[in-house]
């Protein structure tokens, strides 16, 4: 099939057109031939126009591009690789919804051939390839998987907002149903790849790896977040605890805060879902889930109570926020938990301002029923400095206080600064 892609015989079909999907087809139509597909009709325009609807890429990525993209199911039948990369999200019980993997599944099997091969990049529980996407394939196209067409699994590793790590300079899993179609899935990635590809040794492997990537670093994070929790306790500041603890050469360093976005507050999700479908209660990943998202909570309660200890009135109080992003220095506000900190403030009757020079108005009203402002006016009990973008960087505490009543509070929850300006409250994680 390589060969076959080379020659501009045969297509790549990329499913799922978001902050990852995109970039790959991208930089796999550099080289050859490529449909990219989106069930967003609104979106499609947008890249047809060259532009990136999530607002990581330049106009200038898509130059020098033989891609096509298409909302259309039926641009999808003369293609033969196609690499499913729709998101896989939690509902609001923490459940896995794989209703878009699933859909992306039954679209591709009604475009199925003999001789195809169907590569997923959305992040699932080990054996959800297998077990819950291979027979809606089979059922859609009337074909057996591993005897008329093949499949693998390739974790996607996009680090939205990382100009450094990008598609093509993070080494790449890589795992196929038999050793011929993992071969040939190893060797397209390996095409544009430049950090080099690794062969796990099964789709089950891959899917695990890939899982327990974020799990891990959510449990660290967890740990942190419960050591800032009792440190805070004990009038200790936590970011010069970790400072003195990370002299040691051995040491992680990992830093508290809100753990919010699409990764990081949502994989572990589907792993400790498999764990318990088969009679496995995983107590120490459910354990850092329940601190890091009790994280907004402790947050609005310690606000109040350094409002009350520098006597300020909480009737009619007015708090800004800078940042609702789930990471600084991009627009995705999927599963911020700062939209979580900011409903804990109001429940306490605080007026919530809420300013983020990357964020979508329109989209955070839509997703949260929070209207961002697009300027801080008036006066503020306190400001929270609730995600690390440039824009706050560059600015002085002096800055960031401008609105705030003297006397007021300078809560920088990612510990940017070293204190706040004479005459105001600082608290940092």
């Amino acid at each position: 099939m390589l060969e076959k892609l080379i020659q501009k015989e045969a297509r790549i079909a990329v499913i799922g057109l978001g902050y990852v999907g995109l970039p790959l087809a991208l930089e796999f139509a550099r080289k050859y031939r490529v449909v990219g597909f989106d069930i967003n009709q609104e979106r499609v325009e947008m890249m047809q126009r060259a532009e990136d609807p999530s607002r990581e890429l330049p106009t200038s990525a898509f130059e020098g591009c033989d891609i096509s993209f298409t909302a259309a199911v039926e641009d999808l039948k003369n293609c033969q690789f196609f690499v499913v990369a729709v998101p896989t999200p939690i509902d609001q019980h923490n459940t896995p919804n794989l209703g878009p993997l699933f859909g992306a599944s039954k679209t591709v099997g009604q475009c199925l051939k003999a001789g195809d091969i169907v590569v997923y990049e959305s992040t699932v529980y080990p054996g959800c390839t297998e077990e819950d996407c291979l027979p809606i394939l089979e059922k859609e196209s009337g074909l057996k998987a591993g005897i008329d067409f093949h499949y693998g699994y390739s974790p996607e590793r996009i680090n939205p907002g990382d100009s450094e790590h990008t598609v093509c300079t993070i080494l790449k899993v890589v795992s196929g149903d038999t050793d011929e179609s993992a071969q040939t899935i190893e060797d397209v990635y390996a095409s544009i790849i430049t950090a080099g590809v690794y062969r796990a040794s099964s789709v089950k492997v891959a899917e695990a790896a890939k899982v327990i990537e974020n799990t891990q670093r959510d449990l660290n994070i967890a740990f942190m977040n419960e050591l800032s929790m009792i440190f805070d306790r004990m009038d200790i500041d936590t970011k010069g605890v970790i400072d003195a603890a990370a002299t040691k050469w051995n040491f992680l360093r990992f830093s508290p805060g809100l753990v919010g976005g699409h990764c990081i507050g949502v994989d572990p999700y589907y792993l400790t879902y498999k764990a318990q479908k088969i009679g496995y209660i995983p107590e120490v990943i459910l354990s850092g889930r329940r601190i890091n998202d009790g994280v907004p909570a402790f947050l609005a309660k310690r606000l109040i109570q350094l409002l009350v200890k520098s006597d300020l009135g909480l009737k009619n109080a007015r708090v800004l926020v800078r940042g609702i992003t789930f990471k600084e220095n991009v627009s995705d506000i999927r599963n911020s938990k700062v939209a979580d900190l900011v409903k804990e403030l109001e429940s306490f009757g605080l007026t919530v301002d809420v300013v983020d020079p990357y964020a979508n108005a329109h989209e955070v009203d839509e997703e949260y029923k929070i209207k961002l402002v697009s300027e801080p006016s008036g006066e503020y009990v306190a400001t929270v400095i609730a995600v690390a973008h440039q824009d706050y960087l560059k600015q002085t505490p002096n800055q960031l206080c401008t609105h705030v009543v003297s006397g007021g509070v300078f809560m920088d929850i990612k510990g940017l600064f070293a204190g706040a300006p004479d005459g105001y409250a600082y608290w940092r994680m």
